[in-house]
């Protein structure tokens, strides 16, 4: 059942050659690339290449009545610290962003496989720890949601857990490399709007989306993901992707099955682009993926810089329909939480 297209990468080295063009192309199921973008190089004067590369860590935390999201980014121009909530029960949620003038105070490591995320100010301190194998993520924010959102969880990493990793260029030296892992299982606890959250790995799944680049001023992307467990128990995830970039050796979209990776061809989608809302139509080029989404919340997120802007439409709500493994198994979805979003940006 595996697309014949699909180039993997299987060989350790650089992304980058001295040039700045990209050493390989292709997926991974695991990170194998260093991250050498001191070797980005579209600009004569190669100082301002880091004012266009984008760089950031977004984890998510899904539990049977909450949702939990915390990122860490660089923009080149302007730091973006910002952390959502959302309650399940109600379909209610909170997000508080602080915009950081050049990203001082934002450090993030090389490569996503160690080392540490951070940013502290006298409000907000977010740290997230790679290690082989977990992740621990510390959060503060007094006043969120005029409270206190507190975090200290730990996402469980095996070594044979894959991910979805993608070099995928735009362009002759423009390009990202992505790491999406699903289905990490989490404990530890997030205190929200007065209450204590315990997470516990039977129930609670997280998910991290590493994104290092240097994409088109003017960018789109549609992303969706679920997290979530089946009847029997195992785990089951989707990464799902397109918009950026020449996908022509290969597409980001996976069907993550108790963390093996099966990989998916080119996936269209069907949706009102005036009105979220509606049902979105999910289907792949080679009959494996045939999926409806029914949306229950839109959460917009706007910067509006005039030079620099973003606008995230993300819809959270319930999968439904079905996907085949890589073995030929046939993969039942019922009213499984997960979000999908549409992503403008002139950045």
């Amino acid at each position: 059942m595996a697309n014949t297209f699909q180039r993997e990468i299987n060989t350790a080295g650089t992304l980058l050659s001295e040039n700045g063009t990209l050493n390989d192309h292709g997926w991974a199921r695991h990170p194998v690339l260093d991250c050498n973008l001191e070797n980005a190089h579209f600009y004569r004067l190669r100082f301002l290449q880091w004012l266009r590369i984008k760089r950031w860590d977004y984890y998510a935390v899904f539990t049977p009545d909450h949702f939990f999201s915390f990122t860490i980014g660089d923009i080149g121009y302007l730091g973006s610290i910002f952390a959502y909530t959302i309650d399940f029960t109600s379909w209610k949620y909170h997000e508080e962003t602080l915009t950081i003038p050049l990203a001082r105070g934002v450090i993030l490591p090389r490569n996503s496989t160690s080392g540490e995320s951070r940013f502290e100010n006298k409000r907000v301190r977010l740290r997230f720890l790679a290690e082989p194998t977990c992740r621990h993520l510390e959060v503060h924010w007094d006043g969120f949601n005029s409270q206190e959102l507190s975090a200290n969880v730990t996402l469980s990493l095996a070594p044979q857990h894959e991910s979805t990793v993608n070099v995928i260029p735009i362009g002759k030296k423009r390009f990202y490399y992505t790491r999406k892992v699903n289905c990490l299982p989490a404990s530890g606890w997030v205190i929200c709007n007065g209450k204590r959250h315990e997470l516990e790995p039977q129930s609670s799944l997280g998910c991290l989306d590493w994104g290092r680049g240097i994409w088109n001023y003017q960018s789109f992307w549609i992303w969706g993901s679920l997290n979530s467990f089946l009847s029997d128990g195992r785990t089951i995830g989707l990464n799902l992707g397109a918009g950026i970039g020449d996908m022509s050796a290969a597409t980001d979209c996976s069907l993550i099955l108790n963390g093996r990776i099966h990989k998916l061809g080119k996936v269209n989608y069907d949706y009102d682009p005036h009105n979220f809302m509606r049902p979105w139509r999910i289907r792949d080029e080679d009959g494996r993926l045939d999926l409806t989404f029914i949306p229950q919340l839109e959460r917009v997120a706007k910067t509006d810089f005039k030079l620099l802007c973003s606008e995230v439409h993300q819809m959270f709500g319930y999968y439904n329909g079905q996907v085949t493994s890589d073995t030929g198994e046939t993969i039942e979805l019922k009213e499984q939480i997960g979000f999908i979003e549409e992503h403008k940006a002139k950045w």
